[in-house]
């Protein structure tokens, strides 16, 4: 068995990556599904199309691999965090899954504040509560759908739903767990404490594993949906943005990662539990054993560009529009993007947080607009760095990427510009499956850890260091800064709760 899969429920599509003994990405294979939004602020999605993408994902790259279901030694799981799954009996779906990105639990944080307390739930959990954790949708469903509460069984999050299809067994890892708020961060278990003090009944929660660790095998059912052997063993795997260092390298204290995906996550991983005392960064575990990590969210980075994308010039290709984007200046001649589109985590946490350009006029073109976009989600994520900064996160002078954004050159460049560091790309831009996939060879005991996996595995590729444009950066970012408390009145104002 010479090959793993690593597979990625993310918030777009089901990707699945094939990695040979040496390292090398053999084949992929995906499957997108839609994100629902009935109601202001809502995200959700059907959990059965995850199970669904992720059958076709794996059939698809197996195919193009060119190999059968008894060549692979194990699989990995990731995908994106905090989504709430609520199952009944025997397994069945009760309602369609709640997402990360969801802004509906404003008043459940509030809740949960005052029953934990801000301070002692920053301190045990490492967060505060924010409404695109898993605890506040609990809440959620309990006081607005009391015959759903009623039935409920089991919680899962995302890729922990593809987990029970694919083996039957309730089960995640501590990455993922600890993007809850329901987890003891320093003990890397369920707080039973914080569990009873929020009235939900701790038989729900799955078993915690470590990030190789195997959790179960693939059942025969299973099998004949994914192209899979029956027995297959499925490793535990991680949150998207622990699965993604790990795909990076960045498994070590000081090696810092940018993920610029749907959302965009500054990560620096740290030999302890980092707690932020204000909860201004987040802090989780690692998907590594013994490590955690401090992480910056942004919800909307790439996702920015693709609602511009779709909404204002859907008729071009992207390779259009940022061709257009490369044409302008630095600084795209005063005109700033607020990338707040669905609410925002870091800095400012804040689900009536909205986007808005600023400074339009009418010499401005579609490539002064596209560009603003890119520059606004550069300046988001320095605001997670500077963050980092400031609390003391010891960095070398190098990032690195990964995400469907980092594929973009002139995206590349304008983060070194912007955060005034060394941006690297890594031997894939499918961090979160290529990491995946690597927990699963640690798994299947092609390697005794993840340390030694990322040794063998890991290589960086192009460097762009900062160009003279970091000096127009760095004015434009303190205009940036400013937009926030000057247009937050406006967005509370004008944008209900409900």
């Amino acid at each position: 068995m010479d090959f793993v899969i690593g597979l990625d429920i993310s918030t777009t599509a089901a990707k699945a990556l094939v990695l040979d003994r040496s390292g090398a990405v053999r084949a992929t294979g995906s499957s997108e599904y839609p994100c629902d939004t009935p109601h202001p602020l809502w995200s959700e999605q059907d959990p059965g199309q995850w199970w669904t993408g992720a059958g076709a994902a794996i059939n698809a790259a197996l195919a193009d691999a060119g190999i059968e279901g008894s060549d692979v030694a194990a699989v990995g799981l990731a995908g994106q965090m905090h989504g709430l799954v609520l199952l009944g009996e025997g397994g069945r779906i009760l309602r369609p899954a709640i997402l990360w990105n969801d802004q509906r639990t404003e008043a459940e944080c509030d809740e949960i504040r005052d029953i934990v307390g801000k301070e002692r739930l920053i301190a045990v959990t490492g967060n505060n509560a924010l409404t695109g954790f898993t605890a506040p949708k609990l809440l959620w469903v309990k006081r607005h759908e009391p015959e759903v509460w009623a039935q409920a069984r089991n919680v899962l999050l995302p890729k922990d739903y593809v987990r029970y299809r694919l083996t039957g067994d309730f089960a995640i890892d501590c990455a993922d767990g600890s993007g809850t708020l329901l987890f003891e961060l320093a003990r890397r278990d369920w707080s039973i404490e914080i569990v009873g003090e929020l009235g939900i009944d701790p038989a729900w929660l799955p078993k915690v594993h470590e990030g190789p660790d195997v959790t179960g095998v693939v059942t025969p059912e299973a099998a004949e949906a994914t192209g899979l052997l029956a027995g297959t063993p499925v490793v535990a795997g991680g949150g998207d943005q622990a699965a993604a260092a790990v795909g990076t390298g960045a498994v070590s204290p000081g090696i810092l990662s940018v993920s610029l995906g749907t959302s965009g996550v500054v990560f620096a991983t740290t030999e302890g539990a980092l707690i932020e005392p204000d909860g201004r960064l987040h802090a989780f575990c690692h998907a590594v054993p013994e490590r955690w990590h401090a992480m910056g969210v942004m919800l909307s980075a790439a996702g920015s560009l693709r609602w511009y994308h779709d909404t204002l010039a859907s008729e071009l290709d992207y390779s259009d529009l940022v061709d257009e984007a490369a044409a302008i200046a630095p600084g795209s001649d005063g005109l700033l993007f607020l990338p707040y589109l669905t609410g925002e985590r870091t800095p400012h946490p804040d689900p009536l947080a909205r986007g808005a350009f600023v400074g339009l006029t009418i010499n401005h073109t579609r490539g002064h607009m596209t560009r603003s976009v890119m520059e606004g989600v550069a300046f988001g994520l320095r605001d997670s760095l500077a963050l980092m900064d400031e609390v003391g996160l010891a960095r070398s002078n190098e990032v690195r990427v990964t995400g469907g954004g980092s594929r973009s050159a002139l995206w590349r460049q304008i983060l070194a510009d912007v955060m005034a560091t060394t941006v690297v790309t890594t031997s894939t831009s499918e961090g979160v499956a290529q990491g995946s996939a690597m927990l699963a060879s640690v798994g299947a005991g092609w390697f005794p850890t993840v340390e030694d996996v990322c040794d063998r595995f890991i290589e960086t590729g192009e460097a762009l260091d900062p160009s003279s444009a970091a000096e127009t950066y760095a004015e434009a970012y303190q205009s940036y800064r400013e937009l926030y408390p000057a247009l937050a009145p406006t967005f509370h104002a004008g944008t209900t709760k409900d």
